[in-house]
């Protein structure tokens, strides 16, 4: 895996940044094989901290995790993590939003539209967003949390919104070598990466 040598200053923070964004499939199965003895928290930790922090290459960790773990165990490691940290931020944005929600919302028209979006519709929306690996996950779950959703609403939205999306990834990816070896396979896999990045961006211009 790639080393990380510490700066100082200002510069830190776009060091992490440029690391993060920079990590390869490859830098993630290193670091899923060195902290093996961990058992599986590092494959739920990935998928969480992208929760958290947006830049990191979520679409890779997912892939890492069913290439190290299995199709089945590492989708549920996977979904499992990015689950508990959608969560978290939602918890956060409601607990900590209070009035800023109200001033997202008069800030742009754009703001009100998504918020009334959510608030109106409820569970389709995030679940929807939340099946698509490109659309801006963190927004959402920020913004549900400034909203008026109920708690259980977003939960069950998120749940299985996830689910679709990592199992979507999960399967793509488990297995590269037979991707590879099977061009029909490999074309069929980056038609629906494209479609899923077309149908979040298209939701992401109209909504957000």
């Amino acid at each position: 895996m790639r080393e990380f040598t510490t700066g100082l200053g200002a510069g830190r923070w776009e060091q992490w940044t440029t690391f993060f964004k920079e990590l390869t499939l490859e830098d993630i199965q290193s670091f899923l094989e060195r902290y093996s003895a961990l058992g599986p928290l590092p494959g739920i930790l990935l998928p969480f901290l992208e929760a958290l922090l947006p830049f990191l290459p979520l679409v890779v960790f997912v892939v890492a995790n069913a290439t190290a773990y299995g199709l089945w165990f590492g989708f549920l490691l996977s979904w499992l993590g990015a689950s508990a940290g959608a969560l978290l931020v939602f918890l956060l944005a409601r607990r900590l939003g209070g009035r800023l929600g109200d001033r997202i919302r008069r800030r742009t028209a754009k703001s009100e539209r998504f918020f009334s979006w959510i608030e109106r519709r409820g569970f389709t929306p995030i679940f929807v967003l939340s099946c698509f690996p490109f659309s801006p996950s963190a927004l959402v779950n920020i913004a549900s949390g400034l909203s008026k959703i109920p708690l259980h609403t977003f939960l069950i939205a998120i749940v299985l919104g996830k689910g679709v999306m990592v199992f979507t990834l999960s399967f793509l990816g488990h297995d590269l070598r037979a991707l590879a070896q099977h061009p029909s396979r490999l074309v069929l896999a980056l038609l629906l990466l494209l479609v899923l990045w077309l149908v979040g961006k298209k939701l992401e211009s109209r909504y957000l």
